[in-house]
């Protein structure tokens, strides 16, 4: 098998207990797990002392997932807007011990977002500013994620994406390129010419929804889209999102043929 570096796991499945295949990563062939901030992967003090575990004992390369889960980075509820921010930044400490790259999604439009939406854009960019602010001072970078094709939600196109991250106007900003979520949108090939990106998530879709599919079981032309990715972002750590190990697994197979 042609090994593949910097290649991390994340599984979206944040109700199943992660410490129980944590360990087998390696032996499947990733060298990195992504950790998504939410359900049984928080890192709450419980998960802390077993993340610690993990790091001691593998030699995984960890980052970070930030909860998005009724968090709103566009909201114009001021003190729901306080509270996101505070999460945020409160995640991001917690996390800082073990990793020195997270994503985090971009805002969307409320219903009152929809009837303001250059506030609602104005709020996203503060926010992310805020967080980078804090962020760097734990010498933490933050990549902002491009978005699926979903009404009312910033930042699915790549000049939303490169305005986005110009204007926030930080040197601890990049961006995560979803391939998925760029497929889902039609703009796969612009995305990816972006030199905003110091990040990648890939998975598989048809087109039209983001269904998390294992690679090659969509409708993205790998054959084409995997040479590109791995030359003009190698420095790039590229995470399979899986519904399951086994899906993550067979992503991993995948890939092996391609590159």
């Amino acid at each position: 098998m042609k090994p593949l570096r910097n290649i991390s796991f994340s599984s979206m499945s944040v109700t199943d207990d992660p410490f129980g295949w944590a360990y087998t990563l390696e032996e499947v062939g990733f060298d990195g797990w992504e950790i998504v901030h939410e359900g049984k992967q928080v890192l709450d003090d419980q998960n802390i002392r077993k993340m610690r575990e993990v790091c001691e004992t593998t030699g995984l390369a960890i980052t970070i997932h930030l909860p998005f889960s009724d968090l709103n980075l566009g909201s114009l509820n001021q003190p729901i807007w306080d509270e996101v921010v505070r999460q945020l930044t409160s995640c991001v400490s917690v996390a800082s011990e073990f990793a020195s790259l997270m994503v985090v999604h971009p805002g969307y439009l409320s219903p009152l977002g929809m009837q303001m939406p250059d506030l609602a854009w104005q709020q996203n960019i503060l926010g992310l500013q805020q967080l980078c602010d804090f962020a760097g001072d734990l010498g933490v970078r933050i990549a902002v994620e491009n978005m699926p094709r979903m009404e009312f939600i910033l930042g699915k196109e790549p000049a939303e994406m490169a305005g986005m991250i110009e204007l926030v106007d930080r040197n601890n900003l990049g961006m995560t390129l979803d391939v998925g979520h760029a497929h889902t949108n039609g703009l796969l090939s612009e995305f990816i010419g972006m030199k905003e990106i110091v990040h990648v998530h890939i998975h598989d879709n048809k087109g039209r929804r983001d269904e998390h599919l294992p690679i090659g079981k969509g409708t993205i032309e790998w054959e084409s889209v995997a040479g590109e990715l791995f030359r003009r972002h190698r420095g790039c750590r590229f995470v399979i999102e899986a519904r399951s190990v086994a899906e993550g697994r067979e992503s991993l197979g995948y890939l092996r043929g391609m590159v």
